[in-house]
């Protein structure tokens, strides 16, 4: 039986204990140094919870779900994935709530047009957002959170009929910044923050590296993350950021660096 036969019977715990305990030790403590920083104007999604906007209940913390979600998306990548996507920091639409970068909650839930919760991990996840927060649309309350930027790079992905576990997403500052006094919007990054940002990149990297990876196709979601990958001396190839009209871009140029980097046949 295979994993997706075994995902509405295996527990998280359950699921994790299926790999190297080794390899779990690595992720997770990858997981935990992320949920250690603290921002301003920045929310950490593995570290902190807001009560207005998420879950609160005696049996549930948001925070330590959405490191479980991150942990059981990233073990079976790291070591595995041949591309890296990455984008320039986490989205209040998408990683804010779910917890993994370039990933909204209606793909975890099963409730995405396109995109199947099998893909992201063989287990199901939960949702962080609050069905009851005034804060949200009625969609959001109903079904959680929905990003257009992570239908398209998740989409590119599956039309370009590779398998999901051969990529791993990310962002270069993987935290969420927000507009001051509004949690649910973006900011971008300070190069302060991009700076910071990318000893987090650079050790997920070097931890794909330990646990029997090759070094990945590095693809950029946006010029401005392929610039500021270049800046840290790493070659990365920029595709049209899917935001303002650039969709169809978007899936073009990364049909073509998959197909010119020899990654075609994944």
């Amino acid at each position: 039986m295979s994993l997706f036969e075994l995902e509405k019977i295996l527990s998280f715990d359950e699921y994790i204990a299926i790999f190297d305990a080794e390899r779990v030790a690595k992720v997770r403590g990858f997981v935990d140094w992320l949920s250690q920083y603290s921002g301003s104007l920045v929310h950490n999604p593995w570290g902190e919870v807001n009560p207005d906007l998420e879950i609160v209940a005696d049996d549930f913390d948001a925070a330590q779900v959405r490191r479980d979600n991150l942990v059981a998306y990233l073990l079976p990548r790291l070591g595995r994935a041949k591309v890296f996507v990455v984008a320039e920091a986490v989205g209040y639409q998408g990683g804010r709530f779910s917890g993994i970068a370039i990933t909204c909650e209606r793909m975890l839930l099963d409730k995405h047009k396109t995109i199947r919760a099998k893909d992201v991990t063989p287990i199901r996840l939960e949702r962080t957002s609050s069905p009851t927060s005034s804060l949200l649309k009625g969609t959001q309350q109903k079904d959680g959170f929905n990003e257009p930027t992570d239908t398209v790079v998740w989409s590119a992905i599956v039309e370009k009929g590779i398998d999901p576990y051969d990529t791993l997403l990310w962002n270069i500052f993987p935290f969420h910044p927000h507009k001051d006094g509004n949690p649910l919007t973006n900011r971008t990054p300070t190069e302060a923050e991009q700076e910071l940002g990318w000893e987090y990149t650079k050790r997920l990297l070097e931890l794909h590296l330990e646990l029997g990876g090759e070094e990945p196709l590095m693809l950029a979601v946006g010029q401005k993350s392929a610039d500021t990958m270049g800046k840290f001396g790493l070659s990365a190839i920029g595709l049209r950021h899917p935001a303002n009209g650039g969709a169809n871009l978007y899936r073009q140029g990364f049909a073509n660096a998959i197909e010119s980097c020899g990654f075609a046949s994944l």
